[in-house]
C-alpha cells in the first residue's frame, strides 16, 4: 500500500513562508506527476500546483502564480511546496498527490491525509 505523507504545515503571519513536503511510503512505485491541492473550510478541494515528471514541467494556479513553487525529485516520489507571501486567504488543509496514470499525469490516485496551513492577518 502506497502512502503519501505530507508535513511542513502549521501557523504563520501573513507575509510568511512555509515550505511543505511530500515523500511516498510503502511499496515503491512509478509517478507520472504529483501535485498539491487545497480545501479551506466550507470550500472545494482545489488544484495549487503541479509537476509533471517527463520534461520537469510545472503548472501552478492563477491565485498562487509568483508566490509558490513547487519541485521534487521523481525517483524519490518527493515533492515540495514553497510558500511565500502567504495571506490569510491561503488558510488550508493541503494535500499532496501523485498520478500513476501514464496517460495523464494529472488523474491524481493517491492521496495524502493533509496538512493544516494557517495564516493570521
Amino acid at each position: 500500500q502506497v502512502q503519501l505523507v505530507e508535513s511542513g504545515g502549521g501557523l504563520v503571519q501573513a507575509g510568511g513562508s512555509l515550505r511543505l513536503s511530500c515523500a511516498a511510503s510503502g511499496r515503491t512505485f512509478s509517478s507520472y506527476g504529483m501535485g498539491w491541492f487545497r480545501q479551506a473550510p466550507g470550500k472545494e478541494r482545489e488544484f495549487v500546483a503541479g509537476i509533471r515528471w517527463s520534461g520537469i514541467r510545472t503548472y501552478y494556479a492563477d491565485f498562487v502564480k509568483g508566490r509558490f513553487t513547487i519541485s521534487g525529485v521523481n525517483a524519490k516520489n518527493t515533492v515540495y511546496l514553497q510558500m511565500n507571501s502567504l495571506q490569510p486567504e491561503d488558510t488550508a488543509v493541503y494535500y499532496c498527490a501523485a498520478s500513476r496514470d501514464s496517460s495523464d499525469w494529472r488523474n491524481f490516485g493517491s492521496w495524502g491525509q493533509g496538512t493544516q496551513v494557517t495564516v493570521s492577518s
